[in-house]
C-alpha cells in the first residue's frame, strides 16, 4: 500500500526522507508523551519501508539496463 498526497499522486523518496526527518525531530524533543512517540515511530517505520520498497525498484531497474544504455522492459 502506497502513501499517497491528498491530490492522489504517490509521494517520492525525497518527500518521504523529509518526513522522516521530521519524525526523528519530534521524537528526540522532550515534550513528546510516550503514546505519542510510539505512534511516530510506527510511521516512520511504515515510510522507511516504502522508501526501502522504492529503492528496490529502481535497483532492478538499474539492473536490467542493457549495455547500449537503453531500459529494457520488465
Amino acid at each position: 500500500m502506497d502513501r499517497t498526497e491528498n491530490n492522489g499522486q504517490e509521494t517520492t523518496i525525497e518527500e518521504s526522507l523529509k518526513e522522516l526527518d521530521g519524525i526523528v525531530e519530534k521524537l528526540e524533543s522532550r515534550d513528546i508523551s510516550l503514546e505519542e512517540s510510539f505512534a511516530m515511530y510506527q510511521k516512520g517505520m511504515d515510510l522507511l519501508k516504502q522508501c526501502s520498497k522504492k529503492i528496490d525498484t529502481v535497483e532492478k531497474k538499474m539492473l536490467k539496463v542493457n549495455e547500449d544504455g537503453e531500459l529494457s522492459e520488465f
